[in-house]
């Protein structure tokens, strides 16, 4: 979200461990019948947490241990949590294939040992994207910055939404 020029995520952690890999946050049963992604976000991490499609909301963060997004490449466990609201997920290590389709579908993922620790399930933090800075318990956590490029990509809502508007931008 953009709020006077700073695009700034707030919302409820969600707190979870090591090695949640992309079945857990997408279920593989579902890779081949759902491709809605409405649809997707009523699966997300069902088998790990059946409250959180149901209570998820928009901007909330996700906070998780080491290597999460392990597994396959599939989209899905990408795009369900964008889907569902999801504004941010800060983790302590992060599977690289994960992290490029998060960036692709301008779902901001933050590897940052400090800050995952940090953040308390159910509390309300604050990320501000632009100053790469974490708002939590009265903390203020500095978390690595994104290149200009990325942070264009994310207001975008991801890669493919950006590119379309630099080829419009460029036939005008």
């Amino acid at each position: 979200m953009t709020e006077s020029n700073t695009m700034k995520i707030r919302g409820r952690v969600w707190k979870y461990g090591d090695d949640v890999n992309t079945d857990v946050i997408f279920p593989g049963k579902y890779t081949y019948t759902i491709s809605e992604p409405s649809e997707m976000a009523e699966h997300a991490l069902e088998d790990l947490d059946p409250e959180f499609a149901g209570n998820v909301s928009e901007g909330d963060i996700i906070a998780a241990g080491k290597n999460w997004g392990c597994g396959s490449s599939r989209e899905q466990a990408v795009i369900c949590l964008v889907a569902a609201g999801v504004g941010a997920v800060v983790v302590r290590s992060c599977a690289r294939i994960y992290y490029r389709n998060a960036i692709n579908n301008g779902l901001p993922v933050f590897v940052s040992e400090k800050a995952a620790e940090a953040l308390e399930e159910g509390e309300t933090a604050e990320i501000d994207l632009e100053n790469g800075l974490l708002y939590t318990s009265g903390q203020e956590i500095a978390l690595p910055q994104f290149p200009e490029s990325v942070l264009k990509i994310m207001e975008a809502g991801g890669l493919l939404p950006y590119v379309r508007e630099r080829l419009k931008g460029e036939k005008e």
